[in-house]
């Protein structure tokens, strides 16, 4: 059974158009390592200095409320009197790391109207502050600003021209640009609209997908995609680094660490933007083959952070302050394996390559995948069809198959793709 595809996230002048970011390797000097450094710094500073200033306010007997407005019209001052370090970098990308501390205050008060956890937006430490972001190509950044079509750089205010590894083309427009860095190593990240699809032949075939821990994802064709366990490969070169870094004081100040410590600090970050890399392009090659393959794809709905929940304690009624067995150390090391796999970014890159190639990605309700026979003169729901990882066995018909597999299938059932078992 084939559906037709969804809205298309756009059109211009008859042609279909997507959003797409392209993120490219940076390749500065010495010396504009330094300056993207201090880049970094100084809107780091200003975020937590506005931060503070409406803390303050708030703690003050007149409960005075300061907006993204008030603290925008004080950058001209605050420009003029720190001309050697907020002076020197783009007034628009002072506004951007402004309006990022206005969202955390949205989000906040938000989450505190709807019941939820308030999360109070909190200052930013050394390493919880990587990117900047400019909101219009051309206002303090501009790409492309060479006519030199061998070698492409991006020129950023206060720090130059910088040389781009650009291992693609860039197609559509440029709207926003931001410079991140991860370990120790610089990237600029291009959101382009206007870009124009790239729809592939039709092949005729269509699928529903079940995303495990014992294999990474399974289709309802019954093929399975070994799960790399990236993290877990590297769990020893970490446990090293981790151990040397916990070998120095946790709590010093920047300038008062040992050379030893930054290197440790170092160590430990590059092995976890490897992974991070490694999972990476795992899932794009993955969802590439699967777009490239079926015109539909049907999916779970995953809710990965009520997944990843640690267990609640349990008391013992019997012995006050004794907790008892809860299995959280089992389930610790489930949650690692979930977020190792990394689902979430997957189903979004999956989402992505889908709309670009004009397939159809249709998310469906998880529960009881695995549970229920697929087929059409059964459909019967039990815990008991589930015997073991692996197997499934329906109690009331006899049907046997992988658990995976019946999950992907009835996934498939879901959405409208897939017929029953005969």
């Amino acid at each position: 059974m084939h559906r037709h595809p969804v809205a298309t996230p756009g059109h211009e002048e008859g042609r279909r158009v997507v959003h797409r970011a392209y993120t490219f390797l940076l390749r500065p000097t010495r010396r504009q390592q330094v300056a993207l450094a201090a880049m970094l710094r100084d809107h780091r500073c200003l975020y937590n200095a506005a931060l503070q200033e409406r803390r303050d306010a708030y703690r003050h007997p007149s409960k005075t409320r300061i907006t993204y407005g008030d603290q925008s019209a004080q950058l001209k001052e605050i420009r003029g009197f720190d001309t050697e370090r907020q002076g020197r970098w783009s007034f628009s990308s002072q506004q951007a790391t402004l309006r990022r501390l206005d969202k955390a205050f949205g989000a906040f008060f938000r989450r505190v109207k709807a019941g939820q956890k308030p999360g109070y937006p909190r200052f930013r430490g050394v390493g919880r502050f990587d990117t900047v972001d400019f909101p219009k190509d051309g206002d303090g950044c501009r790409w492309n600003s060479t006519p030199n079509d061998r070698v492409r750089r991006v020129r950023l205010q206060g720090v130059g021209h910088v040389r781009v590894h650009q291992h693609r083309p860039v197609k559509g427009r440029v709207k926003t640009i931001s410079i991140k860095r991860e370990g120790d190593r610089w990237y600029v990240v291009l959101a382009c609209a206007q870009v124009p699809a790239e729809p592939v032949e039709p092949t005729g075939r269509v699928a529903g997908i079940d995303m495990g821990v014992a294999s990474f994802l399974t289709t309802s064709e019954g093929e399975h995609v070994d799960n790399p366990r990236f993290l877990a490969s590297s769990a020893e070169r970490l446990a090293d680094a981790q151990r040397d870094l916990a070998a120095f004081p946790k709590r010093t100040k920047a300038k008062n660490r040992t050379r030893k410590h930054q290197a440790a600090q170092a160590r430990v970050s590059r092995l976890y933007a490897k992974v991070r890399r490694q999972r990476r392009d795992h899932h794009h090659k993955k969802a590439l083959a699967l777009v490239r393959r079926f015109d539909a794809i049907a999916c779970e709905r995953l809710n990965i952070a009520g997944m990843t929940t640690a267990p609640a304690p349990k008391p013992d009624p019997e012995q006050p302050g004794v907790f008892r067995a809860n299995n959280a150390a089992a389930k610790a090391g489930l949650n690692t394996s979930i977020l190792d796999a990394g689902w979430g970014v997957f189903l979004g890159i999956l989402a992505h390559k889908a709309a670009s190639a004009g397939r159809e990605l249709i998310p469906v309700e998880a529960r009881d995948t695995s549970r229920t026979c697929p087929r059409k003169a059964c459909g019967h729901v039990s815990a008991d069809n589930r015997p073991s990882q692996e197997k499934f066995r329906c109690v009331q018909c006899g049907y046997a198959e992988h658990a995976d597999r019946v999950a992907a299938i009835n996934v498939g059932i879901r959405a409208g793709l897939v017929l029953p078992i005969a």
